[in-house]
């Protein structure tokens, strides 16, 4: 039996968090891998040491003076160090790391030695190897993740070591500089290793019990998520959820790894399983969550007789694809059509493709509308459960809010609603409310 475990930045802020996790780890000998992230804030108004390396970037960048700032990050580790009691040096660690930056390393350099840094000191606390992510997570020419090749060296190393330490967030290029995943990345560094471990378990430990059924900043005290799928999540994340990174779902899917959120300042919560497929579901409460974004846009379009017009959507799409815009739903009439884009990914081309739609496809009408919030119902329960849209539809009925758009997939896993962007918050409790009494 194995086990890999990811701890976040709020899990490895100080030296309290650090015995937290040590208390963890050596709780299950079968922890034999751990991903860390770099110190989160220690208090609402601290900063991230992700942060500081990022500014210490820009400032360099500018031609300004980091002797100052960069000693504010020496001293968050050495103070951890400190008052773990460790017998541990690196200031020429942290010297290396700050005349690299001084010549040009890269920002993708700079914010990745949090994790570094963060790592080699968790290690030798908890009596574990390090391995160093550079060495075996790569990336492509193109910037892409390599998977393949990164699976190969992951497996080799990891049976080198029974225990070990892995700093999330990064790998390197080809050419053996630094790339760093998107932020939050060190959920997929985890899932990568758990993959490679061939884990029977991916626990990543966070400041949360498990996965919220919706925004606790929109709903007071949601309930949290006993167990949830690959795909439900999927939906969720994609809606603005965000406990997880996306993209760490990928690499343990595929091998069929169940992922355990928990929460490192209650370890005794059992959090929330993330598995493959689940057959049961709360027949109380049919949904599994509730999540949405605003900043959307509708563009509208109408054309008498537009559904005996070979052709016509497919003009459409062509000139959204000329100007680059994705599109998350396509709801459709007879003579109407809207697509639903980012609004920000209209930004100085709402006129010029007004024009190029009303060229090349002749409408009636067209006009752009903004100020929509898009909201996924999803759950895997509603599949067996007969009038879940109804009780979705009513809920906002009775709160006094209008459904702008309606759109639910194939099968039938969530129901998708656009409303404005002034009842987004009440929409979310409305919905939440009605499930969960």
């Amino acid at each position: 039996m194995i086990k890999v475990v990811k701890f976040g930045g709020s899990s490895l802020a100080d030296a309290d968090h650090f015995r937290q996790v040590a208390q963890i780890v050596q709780s299950d000998k079968i922890r034999h891998y751990v991903v860390a992230s770099a110190p989160g804030k220690r208090f609402s108004s601290d900063i991230k040491v992700t942060d500081m390396l990022y500014r210490c970037y820009e400032m360099v960048r500018a031609h300004q003076n980091i002797d100052e700032y960069y000693e504010q990050i020496k001293q968050r580790y050495n103070d951890i160090i400190a008052d773990l009691g460790l017998n541990f040096d690196i200031s020429g660690e942290l010297e290396y790391v700050k005349n690299a930056m001084l010549h040009a390393s890269g920002r993708d350099y700079a914010a990745s030695r949090g994790e570094y840094l963060n790592s080699l000191i968790l290690a030798k606390y908890l009596g574990f190897s390090f391995i160093d992510a550079e060495n075996v997570i790569m990336f492509k020419e193109n910037g892409q993740f390599d998977a393949e090749y990164t699976q190969q060296l992951m497996q080799e190393e990891l049976k080198k070591y029974e225990y070990a330490v892995i700093p999330g967030f990064y790998g390197s290029m080809p050419n053996g500089t630094i790339k760093t995943f998107s932020r939050g990345g060190s959920d997929v560094t985890g899932s990568i290793v758990a993959h490679a471990a061939g884990a029977d378990l991916y626990e990543n430990w966070t400041d949360v019990s498990g996965f919220m059924m919706a925004d606790p900043r929109l709903v007071e005290n949601p309930c949290a998520i006993e167990t949830i799928t690959y795909r439900e999540l999927r939906e969720l994340s994609y809606m603005g959820a965000s406990v997880l990174h996306e993209d760490a779902i990928f690499p343990v899917r595929i091998a069929g790894i169940p992922i355990n959120i928990r929460n490192t300042n209650r370890p005794e919560d059992a959090g929330t399983m993330i598995v493959a497929t689940a057959s049961s579901y709360d027949k109380q409460r049919i949904i599994t969550g509730v999540a949405g974004r605003k900043g959307f846009s509708f563009i509208n379009i109408e054309k008498d007789m537009m559904n005996a017009e070979v052709g016509f959507t497919r003009r459409i799409l062509d000139v959204l694809e000329d100007y680059d815009l994705p599109i998350e739903h396509l709801p459709t009439g007879i003579d109407t059509i809207s697509m639903v884009i980012p609004t920000a990914a209209l930004e100085g081309k709402r006129e010029k493709l007004l024009a190029s739609i009303e060229r090349r496809a002749r409408p009636d009408s067209v006009v752009i509308e903004d100020g929509i919030a898009m909201i996924a119902v999803v759950g895997r329960g509603m599949t067996k459960s007969k009038g879940t849209a109804a009780r979705v539809f009513t809920a906002l009925a009775k709160a006094g809010i209008n459904i702008r758009m309606i759109d639910q997939g194939s099968s039938e896993l969530n129901i998708i609603i656009g409303v404005e962007e002034a009842d987004y918050e009440t929409a979310i409790g409305a919905i939440y409310h009605e499930f969960v009494k």
